[in-house]
């Protein structure tokens, strides 16, 4: 399989698209960009001019490549053609991915795809104050982080990416631990997900990005089903740090639901040493009931965004002003916190 091209970062951060060799070529290679004209073009130059049999094989392959192109539409027929066109580009190696290793093709056509059908019929997610994402530019979310397995992270990911109204994309910092595991690790880094380190995290704010952190880590994630919806420590600011520094405006995020599809009643130390894990849950039905133990309950989500914290007004050196990120960290934890309450007293059930 091909090697797919990727799309380096400049020294401000911004995103640039590598330069093809041959621009005519380049722009004909079957992405579907401009093919109209380019083809037009060229069909009047032969028409002009004779033209040198090694100048008409990039054009008449090009052109071939158009005729392939699947047209837009919703019949059997045009999906099935737009699937086969995905899997020769695949094949090929004719797609792109950034320094992070975010593929984006993929994860809008397969991903999505995978993960939409949990969010709507399994959580059924209903989301609040998406607008509070600005339509362009770059900015963290914020949100509190449960459930034992984080699939909050990931419904995070599809509540922005289809309801967003400019269409915005969430790039999530995971821990360590996601980079370490096999597969998961490939599509972790395919989704845009990256290594929760200020370095990245500055990387992707600088260049336009939406980056989303749970700075309340394992923490969150495996705390016991009698703590649930109390936020634990927010780490030591880091994110705020890289907030100030970039400029970037922080959303704080509230989740509820996700706090109950694994009620997690206990935590063997033993396991999770052996395993290498931070820890190893003990659910009502895990490990009791072996795979099947391992199905969430089918809770009913809420995400609510709330408004923005605006960071652009500070000085340069704010970012090393230590009680100054402690202050903005607790507006921040407060504020989720204070939400999460709020949808509580609203939700008429766990359930429905």
């Amino acid at each position: 399989m091909a090697d797919a091209k990727v799309i380096p970062f400049d020294e401000d951060g911004r995103r640039r698209r590598a330069t093809e060799g041959a621009q005519g070529a380049g722009r004909a290679s079957g992405r579907g960009r401009d093919r109209d004209a380019g083809t037009g073009g060229a069909q009047a130059a032969r028409a002009a001019a004779p033209v040198p049999e090694q100048a008409r094989a990039p054009v008449e392959a090009a052109e071939a490549d158009a005729a392939d192109e699947p047209a837009p539409g919703g019949g059997w027929e045009a999906k099935a053609a737009r699937g086969l066109a995905f899997l020769r580009r695949r094949v090929t190696g004719d797609y792109e991915v950034d320094d992070f290793g975010y593929d984006a093709e993929l994860t809008d056509q397969v991903l999505m795809s995978v993960l939409r059908p949990v969010y709507e019929s399994y959580f059924r997610v209903e989301v609040k104050g998406i607008e509070n994402i600005p339509s362009d530019g770059a900015a963290l979310v914020v949100a509190n982080h449960s459930g034992t397995l984080p699939l909050d992270g990931l419904m995070l990911q599809v509540a922005v990416h289809d309801h967003h109204p400019a269409d915005r994309r969430l790039r999530l910092l995971a821990a360590d631990l996601v980079f370490m595991l096999p597969l998961v690790n490939e599509l972790a880094r395919k989704a845009g997900h990256t290594l929760a380190c200020a370095e990245d995290a500055q990387r992707l704010l600088s260049s336009g990005e939406v980056v989303g952190v749970m700075p309340e880590g394992f923490k969150g994630l495996g705390k016991p089903f009698a703590e649930r919806y109390k936020l634990q420590r927010f780490g030591r600011g880091g994110f705020v740090s890289t907030a100030l520094r970039t400029g970037a405006p922080i959303v704080p995020c509230s989740i509820v639901g996700a706090e109950e599809i694994y009620p997690m009643l206990g935590n063997s130390r033993t396991m999770a040493r052996l395993l290498g894990l931070p820890y190893f849950p003990v659910t009502a039905t895990f490990p009791w009931l072996g795979p099947l133990g391992a199905v969430p309950l089918p809770t009913k989500w809420t995400i609510q965004f709330g408004e923005p914290i605006p960071t652009d007004g500070y000085a340069p050196e704010a970012a090393d002003d230590p009680m100054l990120m402690f202050n903005l960290t607790d507006q921040v934890r407060e504020t989720i916190q204070h939400t999460l309450y709020k949808l509580l007293v609203q939700r008429r059930s766990v359930f429905f």
